[in-house]
This record gives structure tokens, sequence and C-alpha cells, in this order.
């Protein structure tokens, strides 16, 4: 199994960057993850942002591999302790199927997107930076897959 993360925003900062690249090498050999970052919408003055999210959508909808299974970023999506989610790790495992999770621009996923999604999990209430989701989605994964592993990294 594989996964990806696809990522509505461009050029994180280097300590964003950093840290994403740490967890993803410790990450690699239980689940290789692939980083997508798809381009957003132009915003600004005289901007219509309902185009603008559109167009992250097709953009977005591109980089979603042929059946996938997609775990959509979402506020209003279901919470999970690090325990549910390493269950879920070893639930989409016996799926067989490749893994993809979104994360949205400033407004979220283009309603097309989110209809594709095959279940949507929220981080919590906060509204985060979209580019520090990045860095906790990678550093959660890595702990589901360290507590199915076994490895000392989880401590609770």
């Amino acid at each position: 199994m594989k996964a990806r993360l696809i990522a509505t925003g461009e050029r994180a900062p280097g300590w964003v960057a950093q840290g994403f690249a740490d967890y993803q090498k410790r990450l690699s050999h239980w689940l290789p993850l692939e980083l997508v970052e798809v381009e957003p919408g132009l915003r600004g003055k005289g901007r219509d942002p309902r185009r603008a999210i559109e167009e992250e959508g097709r953009r977005v909808q591109a980089a979603i591999p042929k059946g996938a299974y997609v775990v959509a970023l979402d506020v209003p999506g279901k919470p999970l302790s690090s325990e549910q989610l390493a269950a879920k790790m070893e639930h989409w495992r016996g799926q067989g199927r490749d893994l993809v999770f979104l994360i949205g621009g400033p407004e979220g996923h283009a309603a097309e997107v989110s209809a594709l999604a095959d279940e949507k999990w929220s981080i919590g209430p906060l509204t985060l930076p979209h580019m520090m989701v990045r860095l906790i989605v990678v550093e959660q994964l890595y702990r589901a897959c360290a507590m199915l592993a076994n490895h000392p990294y989880h401590r609770a």
C-alpha cells in the first residue's frame, strides 16, 4: 500500500518542508507517502472565489489515482484519536487499496472533491494554517504506523 497527500498550496516554509521530509522518511518503510502540491486558484480583488475553488478542485481530481481510497481532511469530518487512526490504518491496509489524503485550499474543498471522498477526517475544530496541517497529518500517519508495528514512538 502506498499513500499520497494531495495538498492545495505551494512552497511550504522551510521548517514545514524539513519536518515533513523527516516524518516522510521515517514513514517510508511502513507507508511510502508522496506529496503532491496542487496550485491554488487565483484569488484577489475582483476575482470570484468560487472559480478559484473550482480550479483547485479540477487539479485535485486529476491528481487522485484511480481506485484509491480517498480521505479528505475537513473540519466537519470525523475526529480520530491516534489509537483510532491506527485502527483505521489497519483497516485500510486490509482493503489493499492505495490511500489518498486531501488538504484543501483556504475555503476548503470543491463540492466535487468532497463528493469523491470515501471518508472525511477532522484533526480538530481549530483553524490551522494548511501548511501546518501537512506536518500534522504526516506525523499522525507515522504515529499510527509505529503503533501498529509496536514501535516505542507512541507513549500515551
